[in-house]
């Protein structure tokens, strides 16, 4: 719980990737080849996306297999689940599929392991796919699975930024998430839908076959008439005859109907199947993917490997996942059926069955999936024991959403008060966000709490909210220190949010002037720091030094302190991250003091990125860092950016007075900027809604979608979109994003 990074991000996925993901399904016996539908694909000229919607059953994992086979060895695979509603977890996935057939080059994970993952991550991709030396095919299969709107929107963004010759080929249940009409109009689209997908009679005869079925030509033309060539419904009546069903295939009913093929499953394979087989089938299905050692913890038994293999052997619903035949899954049809049947038989065994999954994958070093099953048992204790474990090395990979999705089960299971360790990291989470209305919702919570014992993580309750209270700073610098000192006393000893304390209390000697105190408190913290391996918080306590070296005039301090933050800084890996605000904006300041009016201008604008997360929830490093930028847009002879950042500080100030001598210091800079005269406001002057703004601005987003997505009105984002235009000195949203570029004001632009 620390708004620092344990590590630098990676040049590489910044977490462990499920590699059947990354690969179409192996194909099993018994599977037709749609040759047709695929020859048609491939007969289209190169059109950039490919749509394949239907109902489950109708066979499109198993049309795009097809097709990347054809596309092979340049063809990237990806299937999505309900885990990926992270951008930062779908679009590493697409980026590990495509750095597999070219590289993709660091800075494209680097990027995905920032906190700009979701706006930054969609052009990294476009821009790196241009790069590449010859065209790539994408699959994303199972669309449907997302349900954020950033995540569509990722999708989107792919969808239209295509360079010439690649292709995006997306599988999905429900409407994907892409403009089809402005696609269909530019001919950038080809659709295959349920009656493509239905089976045609000569299609029908060798998959009977291949499933031992022996059905004369009346017999499938009858079949294919009751299942409308419903590819699902035609394998079930063929697993049906090869479970001992009595019915011959002219005498089976199978329709496109969830409820209807529920019935048929049970009566024509579950009841047909020896009861210790059906308990198998519908047991596992809580499983997303089975091995021999996890369904025979989850069951309590054993040999379930074997049993797999002969499930495999007869076609019996599952789907191997490697070439080895370890690990496997049920066709998704097939596990919702399964999973609804054991509602329906053994209610009572569910939650037994996912604790026992639970146990196994923490057991077994994969506590994010213990976590979801942890979840579905509603075993709390266990989920915040594991949340509290991964909250920091999750979100340090850039999965935000993922660990706020953990968050908010507690708040779902009204849970929060009763696990504050939970709620004062969620808070703090909201606070590095920029949103202090859900922080001190959050904060209330973790307050209120009347659990006192050791956490999880070996720091004590009274220790973790004392924690989060002396970042709040909501009663002055005083208490700050106190909290500071609470936290230390009860944080484990190997805690990486001991440097953040000792930094805290050094601060708070700084805003109360006493700078010897604060001087040896920040040569603490830096040590501190450096030994926890927290790199990302090391030229934040440098820039914090180097302000204390400013005030007492020490010039040849300072620069060396600047020259090691700006070591640390470069490559750009923490741009993105909120503490960077006052790093850059103290290395304008003091590049502009050494004459280099260049790299001040850089580092301003580098700042002021960041300015939307500057609130008076993290008060104390938000007000100093819009100080320094304060200052440097005064040597910059910019009034006009001055006076927008000081607004912003008397925002904060409002709501957080009490900051030690800070207020004098914004008071003594509105005086300098009333001497001062300058023209027209510029990009400086931008205000924190249009800055929020502005990331948006170079999407495929229209305005009222933009609206939707920052909870304003159409004509509001109008407006805002309008004073950017004037304040960059542009006339139009295609010369704005130029110019943003340019200035520098676009994340990994």
């Amino acid at each position: 719980m620390t708004s620092l990074r344990a590590e630098q991000p990676p040049s590489r996925p910044a977490f462990e990737l499920v590699a059947a993901k990354l690969r179409p399904p192996v194909t099993r016996t018994g599977i037709v080849p749609r040759t047709a539908l695929v020859d048609r694909l491939l007969a289209a000229p190169d059109p950039p996306v490919i749509a394949v919607v239907a109902p489950a059953g109708y066979g499109k994992t198993t049309l795009l297999a097809q097709w990347a086979a054809h596309k092979a060895p340049r063809v990237a695979w990806v299937s999505a689940d309900e885990r990926d509603n992270d951008p930062a977890v779908l679009l590493t996935y697409i980026a590990a599929a495509l750095d597999a057939v070219e590289p993709l080059g660091a800075g494209v994970f680097r990027t995905l392991a920032s906190p700009a993952a979701a706006v930054a991550g969609p052009r990294q991709l476009v821009a790196a796919l241009g790069g590449l030396d010859a065209p790539v095919a994408l699959v994303i299969d199972h669309v449907e699975t997302l349900n954020t709107r950033d995540c569509h929107d990722a999708i989107a963004a792919l969808a239209l930024g295509l360079p010439p010759g690649s292709q995006l080929a997306l599988g999905s249940r429900d409407t994907l998430p892409v403009p089809a009409a402005r696609l269909r109009a530019e001919r950038g689209l080809v659709e295959v839908g349920a009656d493509d997908l239905a089976m045609a009679e000569h299609e029908v005869r060798p998959l009977l076959a291949g499933a031992g079925v022996d059905a004369g030509p009346d017999d499938v033309r009858t079949l294919v008439d009751r299942t409308e060539g419903w590819p699902v419904g035609l394998y079930l009546a063929a697993l049906a005859a090869t479970v001992g069903s009595p019915r011959t295939p002219e005498g089976l009913t199978v329709g496109g109907d969830d409820r209807f093929v529920g019935d048929y499953l049970r009566a024509e394979i579950l009841d047909r199947v020896s009861p210790d087989e059906a308990a198998f089938l519908t047991r596992t299905s809580i499983l997303d993917t089975m091995s021999g050692p996890l369904c025979d913890a989850v069951l309590a038994t054993t040999r379930s490997a074997r049993r797999l293999e002969e499930m495999e052997d007869r076609n019996l619903l599952v789907v191997p996942l490697d070439h080895r035949r370890e690990t496997y899954r049920y066709h998704h049809l097939f596990r919702d059926l399964l999973g609804a049947e054991l509602r329906r038989r053994e209610p009572e065994a569910v939650r037994a069955l996912h604790l026992r999954a639970a146990a196994w994958y923490e057991e077994n070093g994969q506590p994010e999936s213990a976590i979801d099953h942890a979840q579905a048992a509603g075993d709390a204790d266990r989920v915040a024991r594991l949340v509290l474990r991964l909250a920091n090395p999750v979100w340090a990979s850039g999965r935000a959403d993922t660990v706020l999705r953990w968050m908010r089960w507690f708040e779902d299971q009204d849970l929060v008060a009763s696990y504050p360790g939970i709620a004062a990291h969620g808070a703090l989470m909201f606070a590095l966000m920029g949103r202090p209305g859900e922080t001190e919702r959050w904060a209330v919570a973790a307050e209120q709490s009347t659990v006192t014992r050791v956490l999880d993580d070996g720091n004590t309750v009274e220790a973790t909210v004392a924690y989060l209270r002396a970042l709040l700073c909501r009663n002055g610098v005083e208490q700050m220190r106190a909290d500071a000192a609470t936290a230390l006393a009860g944080l484990a000893p190997a805690s990486p949010y001991r440097a953040t304390m000792i930094h805290t209390e050094a601060v708070a000697d700084l805003l109360d002037g006493d700078l010897d105190r604060a001087d040896a408190g920040l040569v603490h913290a830096l040590d501190a720091a450096v030994g926890a391996g927290v790199l990302p918080f090391v030229p934040v306590v440098l820039a914090e030094r180097g302000i204390l070296a400013a005030a007492r005039e020490e010039w040849d301090d300072v620069g060396d302190l600047a020259d090691r933050a700006a070591a640390v800084m470069a490559g750009g890996e923490f741009d993105d991250y909120w503490t960077s605000a006052l790093v850059y904006a103290w290395l304008a300041r003091v590049a502009l003091r050494r004459g280099d009016v260049a790299l001040g201008r850089d580092h301003v604008g580098r700042a002021a990125r960041l300015r939307g997360l500057l609130t008076y929830a993290l008060p104390v490093v938000s007000v100093q860092a819009l100080l320094e930028m304060a200052r440097a847009y005064i040597a910059l002879a910019d009034p006009a950016g001055g006076w927008a950042v000081l607004r912003q500080v008397r925002d904060i100030l409002q709501q957080r007075p009490k900051l030690g001598g800070l207020p004098a210091e914004a008071d003594d800079l509105r005086d300098r900027l009333d001497t001062m005269r300058g023209g027209a406001p510029g990009a400086s002057s931008l205000t924190t809604a249009e800055l929020r703004l502005l990331p948006l601005l170079p999407t495929h987003l229209t305005f009222p979608e933009i609206g939707e997505r920052l909870y304003v009105s159409r004509h509001t984002v109008k407006t805002q979109a309008m004073s950017v235009y004037r304040k960059l000195g542009v006339s139009s949203r295609s010369e704005a994003i130029a110019r943003m570029r340019e200035l520098g004001l676009l994340a990994h632009a």
